[in-house]
């Protein structure tokens, strides 16, 4: 895997940054061990991605962000030491991630207030459509998970509409949904939930299961 130029003060993250290769991702090269692999995709200011893997030290995160000035803020915050088990990458994902993340590699994906895309007519572009629920279900092993969180009612309706319209996931939450947080007292809060809690909007939690059933 090739590494990405950094500037002279993040020399010593340079481990931490891959970039993309005409290969599949290799996890066991990237990470130097055969732990399970999950996958947050948009890392926002790295609240989640900087604090979960030093909670769960024999799990590989791998953290997918299209924003560079994103990217060096969680640099900041990661360290050798601490986070051995982190590998971040500067890319935009949709339905073609499959040419990057192996099948049936990845045993959880985190997609945490994905961009809502508010305007109807820009409801095109929301990230939860068909091809890319196609492209989780490629890339997860059989009952992998996928947690979806928004604060945005519409966009937490379309996510619940998209995978009720498929047999290849089922939800572990009746309804589709839940207002509180699967994991109580250790629920990692990002910055984009923190300043949207603050004026009202409270998060919708969504959590989908793959089965064998699929395209």
């Amino acid at each position: 895997m090739r590494k990405v130029n950094l500037p002279v003060d993040y020399e010593n993250k340079r481990d931490f940054f891959l970039i993309d290769s005409d290969n599949l991702l290799d996890y066991s090269e990237i990470f130097g061990n055969n732990n399970p692999t999950y996958l947050e995709i948009g890392c926002g200011k790295g609240e989640f991605i900087e604090t979960i893997p030093v909670l769960n030290p024999g799990i590989n995160y791998l953290g997918i962000e299209l924003k560079h000035k994103r990217i060096l803020m969680i640099l900041k915050k990661i360290w050798v030491d601490t986070h051995p088990n982190v590998r971040l990458m500067k890319l935009y994902v949709d339905e073609k991630v499959t040419e990057i993340v192996p099948a049936e590699s990845l045993d959880k994906i985190y997609i945490q207030h994905p961009d809502p895309w508010p305007k109807r007519r820009h409801n095109k572009n929301r990230l939860i459509q068909h091809p890319f629920i196609d492209a989780l279900f490629k890339i997860l092993k059989p009952g992998g998970t996928v947690e979806i969180s928004t604060d945005h009612p519409d966009y937490a309706e379309w996510i619940v509409e998209k995978f009720m319209e498929r047999e290849d996931f089922e939800s572990m939450f009746p309804g589709g949904f839940t207002r509180v947080s699967p994991y109580r007292d250790k629920h990692i809060t990002t910055y984009f939930e923190k300043i949207n809690a603050e004026v009202g909007f409270e998060p919708y939690f969504m959590h989908y299961k793959k089965l064998n059933k699929g395209k």
